[in-house]
């Protein structure tokens, strides 16, 4: 039987009476099948289990245990739609969490505002999500804005002179490579850029790429989820685009702490410079620690952002059921709304300014970091900025000829 030790944090949340009634039920929307991005799916559902265990280990949450319903989205806006349907209303579902990918997400809101039940956005970075104003939809996760403002300042640092974007053809591929058009030219307006947007479900995209080779961009972005990120990098290494003594790669998506990242790429990533929302030297509150050993202890491997991301999506919501002292959908919005809460990953209150940070945690960390060998661990990484610390570009380094 597995042993699971709880911090004290939770211990005080959930206490340790027995189970008296029947379980909550908590909707997890995520992809589990292609074309969606089904590595993410896995993340997110091993840190909601992870949380789940340990709820339910001390007596649950008002006397009740949690109850996980899965349903599989695809990655498919319309099927993201049914499949929130189908949680809310068959399997009465007090609140949905889980979401991945944008466009997915934005059909999910729609669904979760018309029946008044809360929407814990896992993952979802498109800005678009915060803008609708939807008082169900929180965003404990990052977001466009965070990311393009921190590659941005980060590429006018760098001092390059031209940059090429490849964008997946989604909400979130489209509107960060757009975003950051924006930003570049506001905080490095030395810089020439241009993105080109590519089919994720793509396999062979070396015309776009054999584009780039009689004149090499000085970096080139990535803004895609695998695998069709995982292709289009491969491919940039065999037709020796980047990474390349000319041209840096740089990675938007926080693709290093993917458990199949190495596997998929090999030499491809190696001097990739990636933004990232974990790095095993940041600060973790002890619950974060907790997660951190329990999910290594299940899988042998490094925890990545999703993880905790994941955990904290559904801790949210259990602690609002506590805090408010109810199940209620509209309950546990209103509660969200103004609660305090002390997560995996810190202390945070959502915003309520309208907007790309409405009901978004705002100030969420992230981390720059370079990969230096092939196989490298996350937390082995050359890391040029941790939260709240300065960009040091000098210790970035380049491959040679």
């Amino acid at each position: 039987m597995q042993r699971i030790i709880l911090a004290p944090l939770l211990l005080a949340f959930f206490g340790g009476a027995a189970y008296a009634q029947e379980p909550i039920a908590i909707g997890i929307s995520i992809a589990q099948s292609p074309p969606g991005s089904v590595v993410q799916g896995v993340q997110v559902k091993d840190g909601v289990e992870i949380i789940k265990d340990m709820i339910n280990a001390k007596g649950g949450v008002l006397g009740r245990p949690i109850k996980l319903i899965y349903e599989d989205n695809q990655g498919i806006p319309e099927k993201g739609r049914s499949a929130t349907e189908k949680l809310i209303v068959k399997d009465k579902v007090v609140a949905v969490t889980g979401g991945h990918q944008s466009s997915v997400c934005l059909a999910e809101i729609e669904v979760a505002h018309r029946y008044n039940v809360p929407y814990v956005n896992t993952n979802c970075w498109s800005d678009d999500v915060r803008k609708k104003g939807y008082s169900q939809v929180f965003n404990p996760g990052n977001y466009n804005t965070r990311v393009s403002t921190a590659m941005a300042e980060t590429i006018g640092a760098m001092g390059v002179k031209r940059v090429v974007a490849f964008a997946e053809n989604t909400d979130y591929g489209i509107g960060q490579a757009k975003l950051m058009g924006e930003l570049i030219k506001a905080k490095a307006p030395q810089v020439e850029y241009k993105y080109e947007t590519l089919d994720r479900a793509g396999k062979d995209f070396t015309p776009a790429i054999l584009a780039l080779r009689a004149n090499p961009p000085d970096m080139v972005v990535n803004v895609m989820l695998p695998p069709a990120a995982y292709i289009l990098m491969n491919q940039l290494y065999e037709q020796g685009v980047a990474p390349s003594p000319k041209t840096w790669m740089y990675d938007g998506a926080g693709l290093a702490d993917y458990p199949d990242f190495w596997q998929n790429v090999k030499n491809a990533g190696k001097y990739m410079l990636s933004f990232g929302l974990y790095h095993p030297q940041m600060p973790m509150p002890k619950v974060g620690q907790e997660v951190s050993a329990e999910y290594t202890k299940r899988t042998k491997g490094e925890p990545n952002r999703l993880i905790f991301q994941a955990a904290d999506s559904l801790l949210l919501i259990v602690d609002a059921i506590r805090q408010g002292k109810s199940t209620d959908p509209d309950k546990i919005i209103k509660t969200l709304q103004t609660m305090k809460f002390e997560g995996v990953r810190g202390s945070f209150q959502f915003s309520q300014q309208p907007g790309f940070t409405y009901q978004q945690w705002v100030d969420i960390p992230y981390v720059n970091y370079q990969l230096t060998e092939v196989n490298q661990p996350v937390s082995k990484t050359n890391l040029i900025q941790g939260p709240g610390q300065p960009l040091n570009v000098g210790k970035l380094q380049k491959p040679v000829k």
